[in-house]
């Protein structure tokens, strides 16, 4: 092979490579610019939030001088709570699944 032909092979390849290269950079610059805009519009939500943590209370609490009646009615409370949370989810997931089952598509 003549010497003009490697030059040429060796152009085209750095030629590509830049190519590449800069396609690369234009896409991580897009990516870049819109998690900035999106973390934009999240300190905007988040600055419209008031936060108010001088009336946070501590729910713990020590358990050794506490009155049992108090505690049983603690945990008994807990339990009404998670078994109506799991109620709820299992409605919803029994709903979910009867309009699955009878969904009909659209097929225009």
């Amino acid at each position: 092979m003549p010497w003009w032909s490697w030059l040429l092979i060796w152009c085209v390849l750095t030629l590509g490579l830049c190519a590449v290269l800069g396609w690369f950079a234009v896409a991580l610059y897009r990516k870049a610019r819109g998690t900035l805009q999106a973390l934009e519009f999240l300190s905007d939500q988040v600055s419209a939030i008031d936060f108010d943590l001088s009336t946070a209370t501590s729910s713990f609490g020590s358990a050794v001088f506490a009155d049992s009646a108090v505690l049983l009615h603690n945990v008994e409370q807990h339990r009404a709570e998670r078994t109506h949370r799991r109620q709820l989810r299992r409605d919803r997931l029994i709903v979910r699944g009867k309009l699955m089952r009878t969904a009909r598509y659209d097929t225009r």
